[in-house]
């Protein structure tokens, strides 16, 4: 057992989860509860007895990129968030040029705690803005407003943050497309070099799924949902944005480096309740309770659930994220994390139906084979993403 770890690739690639909320919005699925009366000083005790178990276990050689999600990790006071922080550093060998991503909620975000996130080595945040709807936010149980994103904003900006993204969602109950253009065009006025756009996906155990199947959530028509996506892509491209990734658009060189890890299918380190992570052919949920995990933490790795992933699987892994760039899949990549396999082999009949159907193209570029999904597949990626995963 020894032997294996010692030879085990390291991530490079961490991922923090504080599960912590002001509330709990009305879409939200992730591990996260409400603030009032939880033991976050605990918590935090817990999450750094993980990083100290962690790296005992597999040691990290150098760490090239941090994301800390929630929950909403900036609900900790500054004095938490320089102690949560300088923990991280002090275990983990952050590289010189390390992408330090924290998600933020609007209105959470005052100008003490942004210092000490600066001062703490964050160097990018990532805010859930959602829309510049106020009766909109209001509807999907979001607690900021409009004004305290433009606030959140400019802190950030103040104490020198500029790698900053925000997301904004389509889809939502009672949304039109001019509701959607409003918000897209106040948030490129900002100026941002990243912005994430996501469609709301109704998910179980959540207040949307009960008033899903009361019939009471006003969604648009698919075929609107289709007209919305299309018109963020329409303006995000013209006005500079590369499509890198189905959600994601970015100015070049401000791409999310963190994400990138996931889309392409490589390891990472996954930490605190309800953290998801990924090494060594094998992966891991944490225990998700609070309680559960600070009491897990304190004599062993917390875990929920640790299952090894065949070949196989991975492969369709590989598959599956990858195609979300739309810099698509590259043949020699295929083949440097499944050595002795071909991608044309493995998945060749699948393959020849995506192309046949015009949803992915065959590119050579560089000497290198690449799929990649066309524009028509973009817009049906789920269906492509499917048919990689055996049933």
């Amino acid at each position: 057992m020894t032997m294996q770890l010692a030879t085990a690739r390291a991530p490079r690639s961490l991922y923090i989860h504080i599960p912590f909320c002001t509330n709990k919005c009305h879409y939200c699925d992730f591990t996260s509860y409400v603030l009032r009366g939880q033991p976050v000083d605990q918590y935090l005790d817990a999450l750094e007895q993980e990083m100290i178990t962690t790296v005992e276990t597999l040691r990290p050689e150098v760490i090239d990129t941090v994301f800390v999600g929630g929950g909403t990790p900036t609900v900790l006071t500054p004095p938490q968030m320089e102690r949560f922080l300088k923990a991280v550093s002090t275990h983990f060998p952050l590289a010189d040029n390390v992408e330090f991503s924290m998600e933020a909620n609007p209105g959470t975000t005052d100008i003490d705690k942004l210092g000490a996130m600066r001062a703490g080595g964050v160097n990018r945040i990532s805010f859930g803005v959602q829309s510049f709807d106020n009766s909109l936010l209001e509807r999907i149980g979001r607690i900021h407003n409009v004004d305290d994103v433009y606030r959140s904003l400019e802190n950030a900006r103040q104490v020198g943050f500029d790698n900053l993204s925000i997301d904004l969602m389509f889809g939502l109950p009672g949304q039109t497309l001019e509701h959607l253009s409003d918000s897209v065009d106040r948030a490129m006025a900002l100026k941002l070099p990243h912005y994430s756009l996501y469609s709301l996906k109704v998910e179980e155990n959540t207040l949307f799924h009960k008033l899903y199947e009361r019939n009471e959530l006003p969604l648009p028509p698919e075929e609107e949902e289709y007209e919305m996506f299309l018109l963020l892509m329409k303006k995000l491209q013209e006005g500079g944005y590369r499509h890198y990734e189905i959600s994601n658009f970015a100015k070049p060189g401000f791409e999310s480096r963190h994400n990138s890890t996931y889309w392409r299918n490589e390891p990472y380190y996954g930490l605190g309740a309800g953290a998801h992570g990924y090494s060594n052919r094998t992966r891991h949920i944490n225990l998700k309770g609070v309680q559960p995990y600070i009491d897990a933490a304190a004599v062993k790795l917390p875990r929920l659930e640790t299952f090894e992933v065949s070949e196989r699987e991975a492969m369709e892994d590989f598959m599956m994220v990858g195609l979300r760039l739309l810099e698509g899949v590259p043949v020699s990549r295929f083949q440097e994390q499944f050595p002795g396999q071909r991608m044309e082999l493995v998945f060749g009949e699948t393959l020849e139906k995506q192309l046949a159907n015009g949803l992915m193209e065959r590119i050579e570029e560089n000497g290198d084979t690449i799929y990649r999904l066309t524009d028509r597949g973009i817009l049906l990626g789920n269906e492509v993403f499917g048919a990689f995963i055996t049933t």
